[in-house]
């Protein structure tokens, strides 16, 4: 039914259309009188057949009936009424003067939605009618939501099922049983069930649903089915979770499972192409960094050497630039090829194969792979010394000398190789990338064609880098680094409600930038003790802040993803405000949205350990990383940051306001905190405000400082009131203030009482 009865609640200005069928004229007079002066749109009927005649062309938003009519009476035209097409749910009300059991059951028997007994109170009528109006929208509604989400489960390929303790079958819905190829007809018991799952993987199936009814917990998994014609193979997610009953006692099992054969397909191509360059076909950094660190984790225990060797082809770009990019395309393939015939190549790498294989099984990491444009890498997991990783330097150099046709013309292409050796080079992954970097360029300087290996002094250029990171490393020890803070400023109340912590590394009178050195500690790894240091520093400075002006809010640290992964990282947060004696709210961690979607798996379980012991999650830089933001109805997250590039340009494109404006929405559907970063001017300043941000930083209020510095901000502006931005909000608090009270008194002058 699609009438005015769906906006009855929402447009005051529609008439609900009510068919009014009384024999009793007078009576059928006042009645009509009545509900149109209470807004209603009055069509009158004298008897049952005139009343069925009108619904032939015809549909009102309710029906009011007398039941005691000659001929065709009230009961007698509700139950012909049910019987049109259409009319099955159409609101009846059934007057009558029987105020008996007996009547209002034979009402209800011939299908009344409800029953009003017969009097002069008009109101009550119209009060009765509104309501059976609103309680057909929403049954009407609620049926849409129904065939939506059944839509929805079908194109998802998902159905729900339930299972009671002691039933033995669970009972599928229509969706369900389409997911396993069955149809409505269809109840399969749990032992047909269990027959469509191969029998290699029936048993492992069974041994996780006896651990998870054993203790009552929740069900996920993945199963194998062959569906009842024997010929399709498909893979079912299946997750549940268990009810209980009055007495804390399972009683059953609600859940869903999905047909999720074509994601696991599309995950094994994304997982290969996240891991195998898609031109050559060989593996790409991420796949080649796993490779590297594989190999020296081996390297360690077994105490051999590793090579990594950087190839840079010669004179590609003018190749590229000249015969184009098709050709160029066909140069790194044949390039690649040649590289693969020097080295024992291995596509598929797993980790569980590589521990099942022995000892030795390492040696099937050793690969060629490209890093990205004309750079690939040759890695030998496992070396008798330097001379071997020569040997495959000059093989690759030989076989790089013959002609190639690309674009059908032969070309000349020749490379440059710079090699470093584990441990010698270097301990770690980035050491030997780039320290055969540098030789790889030394080669190049000298007049490329060569191979060479690394030595200290083809640094170069690369010393004043090595050196910084020397000094890095010591400048923990040495009391070096230092934070500042940058305030969070509530705008609504002109108030600090915390900060966030910036690393600085104070060198000698030099203010090193983090922009110059973080970089270096992240490839280094020397960002994990800077980070732990960083949590230690916010946690004394919260002490001395609570102890000088009763600071109670927050300090945010930012934390790369790599620190989520460690399973110390809970202990040292807990150790750190242990010390200084303050609660563990006091440390806010922020991990951009970039690095979160990264490596999200790793980082889950540190972050619900995190939220056990009170420290919240703010995600940084928020809306400019790939994510299905399933995540943040998942993950213990606080806070979202709005990026500064969407701060920017507020009030200059619609655009930025319409990114802001949902993330703003999107945060309070899920009860998060948001804040925008990059504030300053008064333009975004006053665009964030009127679009409900009131939490915001940036260098309007004031960068980030030393903490003296802050406290003597804090004392000489914010509590003095003194600045700009103050005055502004307390203008604009004061005009909503005076239109609201305008809008009042405007309403009682439109509306006075009674």
């Amino acid at each position: 039914m699609t009438s005015s009865a769906a906006l009855v609640d929402d447009d005051p200005l529609v008439q609900p259309r009510v068919l009014l069928v009384d024999d009793d004229e007078v009576n059928l007079l006042l009645t009509a009188i009545a509900l149109r002066e209470r807004g209603f749109s009055i069509t009158e009927a004298t008897s049952g057949e005139r009343a069925i005649q009108l619904l032939a062309d015809w549909l009102p938003d309710v029906v009011v009936l007398d039941a005691l009519m000659p001929g065709l009476d009230g009961f007698q035209t509700c139950h012909e009424l049910r019987n049109l097409p259409g009319f099955e749910s159409l609101p009846v009300l059934m007057l009558t003067g029987l105020d008996d059991d007996a009547s209002i059951t034979r009402a209800y028997e011939a299908g009344a939605t409800d029953f009003f007994v017969k009097s002069t109170q008009w109101s009550l009528l119209a009060g009765r009618l509104r309501y059976l109006l609103r309680s057909s929208r929403t049954r009407l509604e609620l049926e849409r939501s129904k065939s939506k989400l059944a839509r929805a489960q079908d194109l998802a390929r998902m159905g729900s099922f339930d299972w009671r303790r002691g039933q033995g079958s669970p009972i599928f819905s229509l969706e369900g049983l389409r997911v396993f190829g069955m149809g409505a007809g269809d109840s399969p018991s749990m032992r047909e069930v269990l027959r469509m799952i191969p029998p290699d993987d029936r048993d492992g199936f069974m041994m996780v649903v006896h651990e998870v009814l054993r203790h009552s917990s929740v069900l996920a998994t993945d199963i194998p089915v062959t569906l009842p014609d024997g010929r399709q193979q498909r893979i079912i997610h299946v997750e549940a979770e268990p009810e209980f009953n009055e007495h804390g006692n399972m009683s059953g099992y609600t859940g869903i499972v999905q047909d999720v054969t074509d994601r696991r397909m599309a995950e094994d191509k994304i997982r290969h192409l996240a891991n195998f360059d898609a031109l050559t076909g060989l593996p790409n950094r991420r796949q080649l960094i796993w490779r590297a660190e594989r190999a020296l984790e081996h390297a360690r225990r077994l105490n051999h050497p590793v090579a990594l060797l950087l190839i840079d082809l010669d004179r590609f770009k003018i190749i590229n630039d000249t015969l184009g990019h098709g050709a160029g395309d066909e140069l790194l393939m044949e390039v690649s090829r040649r590289l693969r015939s020097c080295v024992r190549h291995s596509d598929q790498v797993m980790e569980s194969s590589i521990e099942a294989m022995g000892s030795r099984s390492h040696r099937t990491l050793e690969a060629v792979g490209r890093l990205g444009g004309d750079e690939f890498v040759a890695l030998l997991p496992e070396v008798t010394d330097e001379t071997d990783a020569e040997r495959v330097a000059d093989r690759i150099l030989d076989v790089m000398r013959e002609p190639i046709f690309v674009g059908g013309q032969e070309c000349f292409v020749t490379a440059s190789v710079g090699i470093a050796m584990f441990p010698r080079d270097g301990n770690s992954v980035a050491d030997l990338m780039r320290n055969s970097d540098v030789a790889m360029y030394s080669v190049k300087a000298q007049g490329r064609n060569a191979a060479l290996l690394y030595r200290p002094a083809l640094a170069g250029k690369g010393r004043e880098k090595l050196e910084l990171e020397s000094a890095l490393h010591k400048a923990i020890e040495r009391n070096e680094m230092v934070l500042h803070y940058q305030p969070k400023i509530d705008v609504r109340g002109a108030r600090m409600v915390g900060v966030e912590a910036l690393m600085r590394w104070q060198r000698g009178n030099t203010l090193v930038p983090p922009g110059d050195f973080i970089p270096l500690a992240e490839e280094t790894g020397l960002i994990i003790p800077l980070s732990e240091w960083a949590i230690r520093e916010a946690a004394r400075q919260a002490r001395i802040w609570q102890d000088n002006f009763g600071f109670s809010d927050s300090i945010a640290v930012n934390l790369p993803n790599r620190l989520f992964e460690r399973t110390d990282l809970v202990e040292n947060i807990h150790q750190a405000v242990t010390t200084y004696g303050v609660p563990h709210r006091v440390i806010e961690l922020e991990i951009t949205e970039t690095g979160l979607m990264k490596d999200l798996q790793n980082v889950i379980p540190s972050l619900h350990r995190l939220n056990e012991i009170g420290v919240e999650i703010s995600i940084d830089d928020f809306g400019t990383g790939y994510s299905s933001l399933a995540y943040l109805t998942t993950l213990p997250i606080s806070e979202l940051k709005i990026d500064r590039s969407f701060v920017r340009d507020l009030g200059m494109t619609p655009q930025s306001s319409a990114v802001v404006t949902a993330i703003i929405a999107l945060a309070r559907s899920l009860g998060l905190r948001v804040i925008a970063e990059g504030v300053e001017n008064m333009r975004q300043m006053e665009v964030l405000h009127r679009l409900g941000c009131g939490v915001m930083q940036g260098f309007l209020f004031s960068k980030a400082q030393p903490p003296d510095v802050l406290e003597q901000w804090l004392q000489q502006t914010v509590l003095p009131r003194k600045a700009p931005w103050i005055v502004n909000v307390d203008e604009a608090e004061a005009a909503d203030a005076l239109r609201s009270i305008a809008e009042a008194r405007s309403a009682r002058f439109n509306n006075p009482p009674g």
